[in-house]
């Protein structure tokens, strides 16, 4: 079929929910993706922070090719191998850094962020119900992303994505982002009514803004002092993004919820919402579910990327990249700001520079860019990312900004 076809098939059958860039994808390997047409690019958006090992990491396809050989689904009615393994390695990064905890984290897998925000809002709503605080409000962070369910929509203090779906569910408290004072303001205004403070790390769809390590334990303190949980959205800035295995290690807290996805599975469809043994045991069988979370082939998915992660030493690339790429980001002199942590970083131009037209061009020059507003590029590359990579990327930034200023 060729590239034509295939985009006349998905204009006529497929829901317009994406502007699609003029390419079809047909392979790829580590930071490289190919075109039906044989043209090579290096993959700065990793599926949105997907493929956190690149595409297609030779443990992870052998893992699901040897699992779907095998058995593909079951349903959470009975016992599968690997499951109770991908568990025990999440409690396991989740106390990174703290080896005395006491107790593990307990893991809810789900498909999607989405599901496991889902999954994290309500665990959180019936604790605060379950020990007697009786609080529902949850406060939420201005700009943030969470989900496009409508729970996770309300969730998401952005209101041109919510305006189309509204009346949304209630009880989603908006606060400014790194404002310790606005924060305390909202709890003053909802004695007894909050059950959690929920807040990304590192805010990502809106183009890679980092909490404070001050404001978010305040947050921490607040919610604790309040008989609140703090909830922590890692969806895209978990799984190594930044460095750690999650972002809040960097900043000096210890949340009772996790919410994660993306690189979880390298690739595979996955989510996964944990919590302190003491916040998860309020869930029950019955009272929450999901028919696909956490399949045999999600499951051997999982275990062989968080396996290849720590054996490849992938973190500490994270770190020298990371830092290197940043680095770079800074010496371009049309940088009026760069944002972020670890391979989780954003440039901010001004107006004179249109980010779109330089994604596009981008993709022409063979790389895969992407935008989160007209002025801001936000990179997103797998976790394998090289210098070198960011070398190749670096001889071709000033010709691509050229060409999209105006």
């Amino acid at each position: 079929m060729t590239f034509e076809q295939a985009k006349a098939l998905d204009e006529k059958y497929v829901m317009h929910t994406f502007g699609r860039k003029p390419v079809e994808f047909v392979s790829g390997a580590g930071m490289h993706l190919q075109d039906d047409a044989g043209n090579d690019y290096i993959d700065f958006l990793s599926g949105i922070g997907v493929c956190c090992l690149g595409h297609c990491h030779p443990a992870v396809v052998s893992a699901v090719q040897e699992q779907a050989a095998k058995l593909m689904h079951v349903s959470n009615y009975y016992y599968i191998e690997q499951r109770g393994e991908v568990a025990e390695q999440l409690s396991a990064m989740l106390n990174w850094g703290d080896p005395a905890r006491p107790t593990p984290w307990k893991t809810f897998f789900a498909n999607s962020g989405a599901e496991a925000n889902e999954c994290a809002i309500k665990l959180a709503r019936l604790y605060s119900r379950e020990r007697g605080h009786g609080g529902q409000g949850i406060i939420c962070m201005e700009r943030s992303f969470h989900g496009r369910t409508l729970a996770t929509l309300a969730a998401t203090q952005q209101p041109v994505k919510q305006a189309a779906f509204q009346p949304l569910p209630q009880n989603f408290l908006a606060a400014p982002p790194n404002d310790i004072e606005a924060l305390q303001a909202v709890f003053d205004a909802n004695p007894q009514g909050i059950a959690a403070v929920m807040v990304e790390p590192v805010q990502g769809e809106c183009g890679v803004y980092p909490l404070t390590e001050e404001y978010l334990q305040a947050a921490c303190q607040m919610a604790h002092d309040n008989g609140a949980l703090l909830i922590c959205d890692e969806v895209q800035c978990g799984i190594y993004r930044t460095g750690t295995p999650f972002a809040f290690q960097q900043l000096g807290v210890v949340p009772d919820i996790v919410a994660m996805a993306k690189g979880i599975a390298g690739g595979f469809p996955m989510g996964a919402c944990a919590a302190r043994d003491a916040v998860a045991e309020v869930f029950q069988p019955g009272i929450h579910g999901s028919t696909f979370g956490g399949s045999n082939l999600a499951v051997a998915a999982a275990h062989a990327t968080l396996s290849a992660i720590v054996d490849e030493g992938v973190p500490a690339n994270v770190m020298e990249v990371g830092a290197y790429f940043k680095e770079q980001l800074e010496a371009i002199p049309q940088a009026k700001e760069v944002r972020g942590m670890g391979l989780m970083l954003a440039i901010e131009f001004g107006d004179e520079v249109d980010a779109g037209k330089l994604v596009l061009d981008a993709l022409g020059a063979g790389f895969v860019l992407n935008y989160t507003g007209s002025h801001t590029l936000r990179f997103l590359p797998p976790l394998i990312c090289t210098t070198e990579d960011v070398d190749a990327l670096m001889a071709a930034l000033p010709g691509l900004i050229a060409g999209a200023t105006a």
